[in-house]
């Protein structure tokens, strides 16, 4: 998909104000780890996630979701009044019913004529929901759209940790679960427009988005229980970004050189160095959020851009690329002309 008149308006993050760290993990699965002759430092050295941020107990994904979007309004300077499109692409729900995006919609008191919807494809959903806004913006179906993602990962880590202290636990289940202590929380949100209407704002390119859907065992979860294969699902995982890379070069005119920055999902250390190192990145341009947020599901580009924004790194003309890769597996990356 490729764009000709359409802006991102703004990008913004918000972090939850708890910190948990992998040694506090492994401490609590300390009997376990001893039972099964595994390092208490495991978690913290494969991952390189040394700790993930968790809202308050009881806080709700939705809540979460409206800080960040009450943000990226505000960032905007565009009118609530104006957003004629919400769309929430949270892995993490208060509910099945109601969307989240209905309840965010009702908490920012947004206009009712402003079709809201969820979208889900696990750690793509964000990057899923541009493009979907992008087509419409294009069509001029609307002026301005509205994207969110809220993510807890503690009810699923404190479920994980409670389970893995089972004595009947083995070392099967142990690596089948291990990847679920990564996951960590935060909130995004974007506000995209026409650009004949925001002439300042940074100009969204478009997309490629690849599928090998035969492995949709590899990574299987919900809200309390997450098994994954990690080594075949990164292998299969490398494998689909390579392919997506080289869709990009043709549909987008990608060369490696010529990217300002990449902003990557990113999962862990191990992830985020290997799919550096087989698309050739410069990892001087890959700005890492794991070490202290963990896993953020669809959350993590969005958040990861609007800290390099905040950090300075980006200048006017810069070239931006989104890769995203979700577990199914399907592959996204598209560009932003900052």
């Amino acid at each position: 998909m490729n764009f000709k008149n359409v802006v991102v308006q703004s990008v913004a993050a918000v972090e939850p104000p708890i910190s948990l760290s992998s040694k506090e993990i492994s401490q609590r699965l300390k009997p376990t780890m001893q039972r099964l002759g595994v390092r208490e430092d495991l978690l913290e050295e494969i991952s390189g996630i040394k700790s993930r941020k968790l809202w308050e107990e009881g806080a709700r994904v939705s809540d979460a979701a409206t800080l960040a979007a009450e943000k990226a309004i505000e960032e905007s300077g565009v009118e609530r009044s104006r957003i004629g499109l919400l769309i929430s692409t949270s892995v993490s729900r208060d509910f099945l019913e109601p969307s989240t995006a209905c309840v965010v919609h009702a908490d920012l008191g947004l206009a009712p004529d402003c079709l809201n919807f969820d979208v889900a494809n696990a750690c793509l959903g964000f990057l899923n929901a541009m493009d979907i806004a992008a087509g419409m913006l294009e069509r001029g179906e609307l002026d301005y759209a509205l994207i969110v993602d809220g993510e807890s990962s503690r009810q699923l880590i404190d479920a994980t940790c409670e389970r893995l202290l089972d004595p009947a636990v083995d070392q099967a289940q142990f690596r089948a679960e291990f990847a679920s202590l990564t996951l960590g929380s935060g909130a995004a949100a974007m506000v995209m427009s026409r650009g004949d209407l925001e002439t300042e704002g940074h100009r969204y390119r478009g997309s490629v988005t690849r599928a090998a859907t035969g492995f949709n065992k590899l990574c299987q979860g919900d809200m309390e229980r997450m098994f994954t294969d990690t080594r075949s699902l990164m292998s299969a995982g490398l494998e689909l970004a390579t392919k997506t890379f080289g869709a990009a070069r043709e549909s987008l005119g990608w060369v490696e050189t010529d990217m300002d920055q990449f902003v990557i999902h990113q999962v862990s250390k191990v992830h985020t160095e290997s799919l550096v190192k087989v698309l050739g990145l410069d990892p001087e341009k890959v700005h890492v959020i794991y070490p202290e947020m963990g896993n953020v599901g669809p959350a993590s580009a969005p958040i990861a851009l609007a800290r390099v924004a905040a950090a300075g790194k980006l200048e006017k003309g810069d070239r931006v690329a989104l890769l995203g890769i979700g577990s199914g597996l399907n592959c996204s990356m598209s560009e932003i002309v900052w």
